[in-house]
């Protein structure tokens, strides 16, 4: 399976994440141990703009919001290979992304348990998104209680053609494209979400709302044994 790269992915990426999940039954591996397929991430691009690769969507209290990273502009526009997309580190965003997640959460059931980790994870430094994004991703994943075989691609394979790393959702997940993926999966479920009296339950946020909201129990909601 081929994703691309995003920050603080949507539900639906880690559902796809989940659903690589495999309980192992051979006898080396023991009763009730978990291996994953290959998730391959995408490496070989060139950057989209107003995509989750820079982005993320959250329940706040007015409604659903999102928030970018700023990234450095070479003049290359979406010429620039997804790797060498350096982060702008000026301005004191993250000190905004986690007062606008501190502000949209603090009331949310696990909210203090997992704050302290993830603004951690955010208040590193790497120079370029994509390793970011990764060291983040890896927090979620070890969170959300799934097993994951992240795997980054080799070569460039163009959408919609059959290539090396199986079932391509790269141009499927995206902020402005509505998608079947929780459809497919047979997660169109709600869960647990502060301002679901006000607005109803809200779909297609970051994955942050359904950890801060189901805490341990996240991992029952994405993945169906």
């Amino acid at each position: 399976m081929l994703l691309s790269t995003a920050y603080l992915p949507p539900v639906e990426w880690f559902a796809l994440v989940a659903r690589e999940m495999k309980i192992v039954t051979q006898r080396d591996s023991g009763p009730g141990c978990v291996s994953s397929s290959p998730v391959w991430l995408e490496a070989c691009e060139n950057y989209q703009k107003q995509s989750w690769r820079n982005r993320f969507r959250f329940a706040a209290a007015e409604g659903p919001e999102s928030l970018s990273i700023p990234v450095v502009h070479d003049g290359r526009g979406e010429g620039m290979p997804i790797r060498e997309v350096k982060i702008d580190w000026s301005g004191g965003w993250t000190v905004r992304h986690q007062r606008a997640i501190t502000s949209a959460y603090s009331s949310s059931p696990y909210f203090e348990f997992y704050r302290d980790g993830l603004f951690e994870a955010m208040d590193s430094r790497p120079d370029c998104l994509f390793d970011y994004n990764l060291l983040i991703i890896r927090y979620l994943i070890g969170k959300l209680g799934l097993v994951a075989d992240i795997r980054l691609t080799e070569e460039y394979t163009v959408p919609g053609v059959p290539g090396p790393y199986g079932e391509d959702f790269r141009e499927a997940i995206h902020p402005k494209r509505a998608n079947a993926v929780l459809r497919s999966l047979d997660l169109e479920k709600p869960y647990y979400q502060v301002f679901a009296r006000k607005y109803g339950f809200t779909r297609n946020l970051s994955v942050l709302d359904l950890l801060f909201n189901e805490g341990p129990d996240s991992v029952f909601w994405l993945y169906k044994v």
